[in-house]
Protein backbone atom coordinates (compact mmCIF):
# COMPACT_ATOMS: atom_id res chain seq x y z
CA UNK A 1 0.00 0.00 0.00
CA UNK A 2 1.23 3.71 -1.06
CA UNK A 3 1.66 6.48 1.01
CA UNK A 4 -1.59 8.81 0.95
CA UNK A 5 -3.55 4.83 -0.43
CA UNK A 6 -6.83 4.52 1.75
CA UNK A 7 -7.01 0.49 3.74
CA UNK A 8 -9.87 -1.29 1.41
CA UNK A 9 -12.53 -1.52 3.21
CA UNK A 10 -13.71 -4.58 4.89
CA UNK A 11 -16.50 -6.45 5.48
CA UNK A 12 -17.37 -9.73 7.50
CA UNK A 13 -20.57 -12.04 6.23
CA UNK A 14 -21.60 -15.05 5.48
CA UNK A 15 -21.61 -17.15 1.93
CA UNK A 16 -25.75 -17.04 0.71
CA UNK A 17 -24.76 -18.67 -2.69
CA UNK A 18 -22.12 -20.54 -4.27
CA UNK A 19 -23.16 -21.63 -7.52
CA UNK A 20 -21.44 -19.50 -9.69
CA UNK A 21 -17.85 -19.96 -10.96
CA UNK A 22 -15.14 -17.86 -8.57
CA UNK A 23 -17.68 -15.71 -7.08
CA UNK A 24 -19.44 -15.92 -3.68
CA UNK A 25 -23.04 -14.53 -3.07
CA UNK A 26 -21.68 -12.78 0.75
CA UNK A 27 -25.18 -11.65 2.90
CA UNK A 28 -23.48 -8.84 5.76
CA UNK A 29 -26.12 -7.99 8.37
CA UNK A 30 -25.67 -4.74 10.27
CA UNK A 31 -27.63 -3.83 13.34
CA UNK A 32 -29.26 -0.60 13.91
CA UNK A 33 -31.78 1.44 16.17
CA UNK A 34 -34.54 2.74 14.75
CA UNK A 35 -35.00 6.91 14.77
CA UNK A 36 -38.66 6.98 16.12
CA UNK A 37 -39.35 3.72 18.10
CA UNK A 38 -35.60 2.84 19.50
CA UNK A 39 -36.34 -0.89 18.47
CA UNK A 40 -32.66 -2.31 17.44
CA UNK A 41 -33.24 -3.75 14.15
CA UNK A 42 -31.35 -5.72 11.57
CA UNK A 43 -30.49 -4.75 8.34
CA UNK A 44 -28.90 -7.54 5.41
CA UNK A 45 -26.95 -6.71 2.43
CA UNK A 46 -25.91 -8.84 -0.07
CA UNK A 47 -22.40 -8.55 -1.79
CA UNK A 48 -20.66 -9.98 -4.65
CA UNK A 49 -17.05 -11.14 -4.29
CA UNK A 50 -14.60 -12.77 -6.12
CA UNK A 51 -13.07 -16.30 -4.76
CA UNK A 52 -10.57 -17.23 -7.54
CA UNK A 53 -9.33 -20.62 -6.01
CA UNK A 54 -13.61 -21.66 -4.92
CA UNK A 55 -12.53 -22.33 -1.81
CA UNK A 56 -15.79 -20.66 0.32
CA UNK A 57 -18.35 -22.67 -0.28
CA UNK A 58 -22.19 -21.75 1.54
CA UNK A 59 -22.57 -21.45 5.14
CA UNK A 60 -19.19 -20.27 5.78
CA UNK A 61 -17.99 -16.74 7.52
CA UNK A 62 -15.72 -14.81 5.43
CA UNK A 63 -13.73 -11.48 5.36
CA UNK A 64 -14.44 -9.69 2.38
CA UNK A 65 -12.55 -6.71 0.68
CA UNK A 66 -13.20 -3.76 -1.42
CA UNK A 67 -11.46 -3.89 -4.65
CA UNK A 68 -11.69 -2.55 -8.16
CA UNK A 69 -14.53 -3.27 -10.44
CA UNK A 70 -14.08 -6.91 -11.39
CA UNK A 71 -17.09 -7.53 -13.58
CA UNK A 72 -21.04 -5.53 -13.46
CA UNK A 73 -21.72 -6.20 -9.79
CA UNK A 74 -18.36 -7.66 -8.73
CA UNK A 75 -16.36 -5.05 -6.55
CA UNK A 76 -15.45 -7.83 -3.43
CA UNK A 77 -12.89 -10.13 -3.10
CA UNK A 78 -13.12 -12.90 -0.05
CA UNK A 79 -9.86 -12.34 1.89
CA UNK A 80 -10.04 -15.11 4.63
CA UNK A 81 -12.25 -17.80 5.75
CA UNK A 82 -13.10 -17.21 9.12
CA UNK A 83 -15.31 -20.44 10.15
CA UNK A 84 -16.49 -23.22 8.10
CA UNK A 85 -19.98 -24.13 7.74
CA UNK A 86 -21.11 -27.52 9.72
CA UNK A 87 -21.54 -30.00 7.46
CA UNK A 88 -25.20 -32.30 7.17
Amino acid sequence: MREGQAKPKTKIGRVVSDKMEKTRVVAVERLFRHPKYQKVMRKRKKFMADDPKNESHAGDKVRIAETRPLSKRKRWRVLEILEKAEEI
